[in-house]
């Protein structure tokens, strides 16, 4: 095995998969010659050529849009788009084509591809370069969200990924793009997608978290430690479909829940989780479900480690949901 960053696991990814299969080609603002704007894609173009690795405009719809006529011509696209904030122009192809052309041609024409794009805060972007819009794409049938906290499982998820006839958004957490080091095989493995991972086993409150917060909520399950409470982290990797039968038989082993994620509370994907476990351990529950999240209001500038549910954060919402009864 060898150490990398996300970075170098996710461009490995793309190599091992480019390798393998002729059909994956890779397009998106600068991801060629300058590797992409996080030098995601670096040297990408010049070992397999600018057909396979392709400059485009700054258009993300037509960036899309070109990339599901390849998909639906039996290529395996990767449009990048720079940030997740940058999703907007090219989301009306995702609605109402990407999503739903397996259904409006009865499993014909499928449109597998993968859409990356870097997401979150952390690098002091303010509101057009931080966004975490996952709740925008689980909402819509027909796609697949995930988002993952480490090299081995951004290598392992994107191979997956490349794999699935259907269309995957990919979200990269940016704040970790190079902090989350650790150890990667060679060559092809796959981690399941809609496969949950427990990070830290516990007995007292279960903390559900993915991409860069899982740092968080480790640090905070630490200091809570600390202090005599015992924290089961689970990492969910996938964001949809979720691995809520892992989550289940958490909650019913701990009976308390915190549910860490940076977008804003309002309708973020910890209301659905909540829901979804309140169907199904209500009466498992020792406490009301607690959200530890982004605030109702744009991504600031100067106020970022106010705004992120950093641990300083968690950590008051683990205490508090420990001893509530």
């Amino acid at each position: 095995m060898a150490q990398m960053n996300m970075v170098q696991a996710i461009n490995d990814a793309l190599r091992v998969a480019m390798k393998r299969d002729r059909r994956v080609v890779l397009l998106g603002e600068d991801v060629g010659k300058v590797g992409g704007v996080f030098r995601v894609t670096a040297g990408l173009a010049d070992e397999f050529g600018c057909e396979r690795v392709i400059d485009t405009p700054l258009t993300e719809n037509g960036i899309v849009g070109a990339a599901i006529g390849m998909a639906l011509y039996g290529l395996v696209p990767v449009p990048e788009i720079q940030f997740a904030d940058f999703f907007w122009p090219a989301y009306e192809q995702v609605v109402n084509e990407l999503s739903k052309y397996r259904y409006r041609s009865g499993g014909e024409y499928t449109a597998g591809m993968v859409i990356r794009t870097p997401v979150g805060g952390g690098i002091r972007g303010g509101h057009y370069h931080s966004q975490h819009p996952e709740t925008q794409f689980v909402c819509l049938p027909g796609l697949k969200v995930v988002c993952p906290a480490s090299a081995y499982d951004a290598k392992g998820l994107l191979l997956s990924a490349l794999e699935d006839p259907d269309p995957v958004i990919f979200f990269e957490p940016k704040r970790i793009y190079r902090a989350a080091r650790g150890e990667v095989p060679e060559g092809d493995y796959k981690v399941p997608i809609g496969s949950a991972q427990v990070i830290r086993p516990g007995r007292d409150v279960t903390i559900l978290v993915y991409g860069a917060m899982v740092y968080e909520a480790l640090d905070a399950a630490a200091k809570a430690h600390r202090q005599g409470v015992e924290c089961e982290i689970i990492d969910l990797r996938t964001i949809w479909p979720v691995d809520i039968e892992t989550i289940t038989e958490s909650v019913k082993k701990t009976g308390r829940v915190v549910v860490v994620h940076e977008a804003p509370r309002t309708l973020g994907f910890g209301a659905e989780l909540i829901t979804l476990l309140t169907e199904r351990a209500f009466y498992y529950l020792q406490a009301p479900p607690v959200r530890v999240t982004g605030f109702d209001t744009p991504f600031p500038y100067t106020l970022e480690a106010e705004y992120m549910p950093l641990s300083h954060r968690i950590l008051p919402a683990v205490l508090d949901v420990a001893k509530a009864s």
